[in-house]
């Protein structure tokens, strides 16, 4: 286990050296989870290909933080780089890290090779459930949350065919912080990017599952449409959390899309 403090906040973190001219690929979980949903992901990017991969503050092993706003969560993963000595990275977001990954290319365009957005939006859900939700939380813990969670994370068939992934992916949502669970969720109550997000130039690519109710394909249409030079791509029969549910596909797609814009190699 690795440990790196910046921003003010202290977060676990996984880091894999590029070799020269590769690139490195910084991914950001979504809320209730740790940063083990993009192992297998990770299995697939080409042989050199740096990777970064780290719990957002107040989850997994990442305590919580005395500010949880998009704009520090999006300083930590500059943060990370900088310590590493990583110059460019590609943000590679899901859902809550999704807007992360959006602010930090925002804020650090010079620092942004290329974007990735899996099942997310320049605004998620709505003010009035994110209050239910932190509400929820609050009183009656994350624990109560599960098997809802479960059906909006996996499509039907997978909660089928892979009960032992549900088992474990329900255990890692019981085991968030309580605290940190709902910061995040009053970050994605008071985060709105869309009026923002028209500035982003770099080659952008979203990725949506077809089944996703928490953050559906328009969604992800839309934002591509909204950035200067962004594509979508529809991973039909998969829900919310692809990178689990069919990790080769999406690590597949993920360095097709990069080689093909002349950012990858390897």
């Amino acid at each position: 286990m690795r440990f790196i403090k910046t921003n003010g906040a202290t977060l676990h973190v996984d880091h894999r050296p590029a070799q020269a001219g590769a690139p490195t690929i910084a991914f950001s979980n979504s809320l209730g989870t740790d940063f083990r949903i993009w192992d297998g992901v990770v299995d697939q990017l080409p042989a050199g290909w740096g990777v970064l991969r780290y719990d957002t503050r107040g989850q997994g092993l990442s305590p919580l933080a005395p500010s949880e706003s998009v704009g520090a969560n999006a300083a930590d993963m500059i943060g990370l780089a900088d310590a590493f000595g990583v110059g460019k990275i590609v943000p590679c977001g899901l859902s809550i890290g999704g807007l992360i990954a959006l602010k930090a290319t925002l804020d650090y365009p010079d620092r942004v090779a290329a974007l990735v957005l899996c099942c997310t939006g320049a605004r998620i859900g709505s003010r009035h459930d994110w209050e239910a939700r932190i509400a929820t939380v609050r009183s009656q813990g994350v624990g109560v949350l599960a098997e809802a969670t479960m059906e909006r994370w996996f499509s039907p068939k997978f909660r089928s065919d892979a009960p032992e992934v549900i088992d474990g992916m329900r255990t890692m949502l019981e085991r968030q912080s309580a605290a940190g669970y709902a910061a995040l969720c009053a970050l994605l109550r008071d985060t709105d990017l869309t009026g923002d997000i028209s500035a982003i130039e770099v080659p952008t690519l979203a990725i949506a599952g077809g089944l996703d109710q928490a953050t559906p394909p328009d969604l992800l249409k839309e934002t591509a449409a909204a950035v200067r030079n962004g594509t979508s791509v529809v991973f039909e029969g998969l829900a919310h959390i692809p990178c689990v549910e069919d990790p080769a596909k999406v690590g597949g797609t993920i360095a097709h899309f990069l080689k093909d814009r002349g950012i990858g190699r390897g």
